[in-house]
């Protein structure tokens, strides 16, 4: 929870990757896992020309790169680097769920067409509850006491992941933030990226701040 709450990328190297007499998931269950929250394959969302994201595998690596793959590829993979992409809509759809505890939607863009309401539709994927419910309080932990702490004095309460991500060549980093509020009963999931930004506490963070205040005073208590 505190690794989460602090943006600790030490600690998923050794999660993702391992060290020393620690076993990591490594590059297949990585994938596995996070196939099931949409990464790698398109949202759904009734749009053309959405983007795939990508997740590199073994195989994909020796194919196009003539490469084996190293545990160092599998550190960056945990945490989020290297060859994986992903989109802003993607890491949206994957913080809804852990918001609403485990429940991965397709994304709509109407809420009704004429009277008639457009009902979500849930992807027949399952989540580990217990699972979930630990990268929320670790969520959390990152607005209470972590690196996303300027959110704390929101009227009501939030939980929220910090991201600053290597771009390639010398440009500055992508400023990343994800999130979800209210806590306990959300109805919001925001994501914000400011590419070539800088650091996502720093730059993304306040964007986010605006948006969950304009949209609690706007939206909340909507569907």
């Amino acid at each position: 929870r505190k690794a989460l709450a602090w943006s600790v990328n030490t600690y998923f190297y050794v999660v993702g990757g391992g060290f020393a007499e620690q076993t990591g998931l490594g590059v297949e269950r990585i994938g596995t896992n996070a196939a099931l929250f949409g990464f790698g394959s398109r949202t759904g969302i009734e749009l053309p020309g959405e983007a795939d994201g990508f997740l590199p595998s073994k195989d994909w690596k020796m194919e196009a790169k003539g490469e084996r793959w190293y545990v160092g590829d599998t550190y960056h993979l945990a945490i989020g680097q290297g060859d994986m992409l992903a989109t802003p809509l993607q890491v949206a759809v994957a913080t809804a769920a852990i918001g609403n505890g485990g429940t991965r939607y397709v994304p709509r863009l109407v809420e009704k067409i004429g009277d008639a309401p457009v009902e979500p539709v849930p992807v027949d994927v399952t989540l580990s509850a217990e699972a979930v419910q630990v990268v929320r309080e670790g969520m959390r932990g990152a607005v209470t006491y972590g690196s996303a702490r300027f959110l704390n004095s929101l009227a009501l309460p939030v939980a929220g992941k910090t991201g600053t991500a290597q771009a390639s060549g010398d440009k500055p980093t992508h400023a990343w933030f994800e999130g979800f509020g209210p806590y306990d009963d959300p109805t919001l999931a925001v994501v914000v990226l400011v590419e070539n930004g800088g650091e996502g506490s720093a730059v993304a963070v306040p964007i986010a701040k605006d948006v969950f205040e304009w949209g609690f005073a706007n939206r909340q208590g909507t569907e």
